[in-house]
């Protein structure tokens, strides 16, 4: 029998440390050779790391949330083979409980679960003064919801929480039935780690470093979603077209007259890279969090290839498969929120970046057309820009220039 030190390698170029998303094993479990057994984060993507032996776990690094060095220790393995190299022998906490790589390792018991909190035991000698028998918890919380308790029925001695929920349930005709659909949830802590940490730093770190600007305008997209229609009649085995990929070739089209909006800014070294490719960030909802896939070179790809390409990064990084490379790189990101965008969005810039578009919901209105008012489907498209790099003249010339296209649509496909 000896000890495998299994050594946290180098999993992406200039990355110095990764942080422990989540343990898929627990100290005491037989692991098999090329087993998974811990979820890292670099700042790029969530790496599975695998089992090079098999044995019995003595030792983990630590607990979610914490960053461990490249060439660190990740975890130590009790193994069967001869000569191998021993580990140190020192302590460190140990995560007790089983682990689920991505996810929480525990979860909070639910509501019904949660011992009921004590209650203070009612003053005797209220009952003799024909005052209604009630703790001051209850009492507190009557005063707080409105509730008279000389209304409320004790199931036993005295009025107890219980009974509350009770008066509140069956009580609905006296107004005093609660806006929620069920009983007070118990408070749950959710530690910020992995993804959610990520997001959470990058965003912050942008609206400190960056002076946004925002510039909204309404577009017409009559003409564009019937063109959209008629295209999709007729796509055969191509992919449905929705709104983006269109948008997209409206953006790469416009760009050439406004290279500062498809830059980079590296403020630390003073210098701005004005990109000749459209590298177009989507910004995509997962169950984990909000993440960028990145379709290269988007100007190269007509609109059938765009919508592909859109559907398949946006499977990937649901099922948690994109690569690294697949997530990072863009220059300009384009963010939406389909049927949910709201009348005008803010989005905030995803640094080093200096611009994000966000399309918002499209709705029918009446609209003049010469002297007749028609039915019209309008959509506001909202851009943010760093103000270091991009002025409001530019921001403002470039979606009116991308106005034009959607509007003429067939302009898009012009040559």
């Amino acid at each position: 029998m000896a000890l495998f030190t299994f050594r946290l390698p180098d999993i992406g170029e200039g990355i110095a440390e990764a942080e422990i998303v989540g343990w898929h094993v627990k100290v005491g479990d037989r692991v098999e050779e090329d087993q998974p057994i811990a979820d890292m984060m670099t700042d790029k993507a969530t790496v599975e790391m695998e089992s090079p032996v098999a044995g019995t776990v003595v030792r983990l690094a630590g607990e979610p949330g914490q960053q461990i060095a490249i060439g660190s220790m990740l975890v130590e393995i009790e193994t069967e083979r001869e000569g191998e190299t021993p580990a140190p022998t020192s302590p460190l906490p140990s995560r007790e409980g089983p682990g689920v790589g991505g996810e929480r390792s525990e979860l909070a018991p639910t509501f019904e679960e949660q011992p009921a909190p004590p209650e203070a035991t009612p003053d005797p000698s209220l009952r003799e003064k024909g005052e209604v028998l009630a703790s001051p918890a209850v009492r507190a919380r009557a005063k707080q919801l409105g509730i008279d308790l000389a209304q409320v029925k004790p199931s036993g001695d005295h009025i107890r929480h219980s009974d509350l929920d009770a008066f509140l349930l069956y009580g609905a005709g006296q107004g005093y039935r609660p806006a929620g659909r069920s009983a007070r949830r118990a408070d749950e802590e959710v530690k910020v780690i992995g993804l959610r940490r990520r997001i959470a730093e990058n965003m912050a770190a942008s609206k400190r470093a960056i002076p946004h600007f925002s510039y909204v305008e309404e577009i017409d997209v009559t003409a564009l979603e019937e063109m959209r229609e008629q295209l999709n009649a007729h796509r055969g085995d191509k992919p449905k077209l929705t709104l983006l990929p269109l948008l997209i070739v409206a953006i790469c089209r416009a760009l050439p007259d406004f290279p500062m909006l498809n830059a980079r800014y590296d403020d630390e070294a003073g210098v701005v890279t004005r990109h000749g490719a459209v590298h177009m960030g989507i910004a995509t909802q997962t169950d984990a969090g909000l993440m960028v896939p990145v379709i290269r070179d988007a100007q190269d790809r007509n609109v059938w290839q765009l919508a592909a390409e859109i559907k398949r990064l946006a499977d990937a990084v649901r099922a948690g498969k994109a690569r690294s490379d697949e997530l990072s790189g863009s220059t300009l990101t384009l963010t939406s929120l389909g049927p949910l965008g709201g009348v005008a969005t803010t989005p905030v810039i995803n640094r080093p970046e200096v611009a994000i578009i966000g399309p918002n919901r499209i709705v029918e209105r009446p609209v003049f057309r010469g002297k007749e008012v028609v039915p019209a489907k309008l959509m506001n498209l909202s851009i943010s820009c760093d103000h270091r790099v991009v002025d409001g003249w530019d921001a403002a010339s470039f979606v009116q220039a991308v106005r034009k296209l959607l509007e003429t649509p067939v302009l898009l496909f012009a040559d």
